[in-house]
């Protein structure tokens, strides 16, 4: 499985941004897709995860503001961000993780910078 994010940029605190995350290769072992961010001089946080049954999960800090969503048509997940705060100023990546060949995997994509600020 690859994965490539995108959709980051800079937004006005309120704004809202949404990214995007295509997803390639053996797609239908994936169990479960997340969304995690790593601002400066933190570790990589979880925002919100998805699972193959479609439940859904999200921090504390963004519960309300974020949704995760996939579309199985266009092999992408997204991230609905709204009422963005500069504290959401970080680089956002997408996760997969899943089985193949009954072996587990866990993967990123590259990340997108987004700055929230005015």
């Amino acid at each position: 499985v690859q994965l490539q994010a995108s959709g980051g940029g800079l937004v006005r605190p309120g704004g809202s941004l949404r990214l995007s995350c295509a997803l390639a290769g053996h797609t239908v072992t994936i169990d479960e897709l997340g969304w995690y961010r790593q601002a400066p001089r933190k570790e990589r946080e979880l925002v919100a995860t998805l699972s193959r049954g479609g439940t859904t999960n999200a921090s504390d800090s963004v519960k309300g503001r974020f949704t995760v969503s996939r579309d199985y048509i266009k092999n992408m997940v997204y991230l609905q961000a709204n009422n963005l705060k500069r504290e959401d100023t970080a680089v956002y990546y997408c996760n997969a993780e899943g089985r193949y060949e009954g072996k587990y995997y866990n993967v990123w994509g590259p990340g997108t910078q987004v700055t929230v600020s005015s």
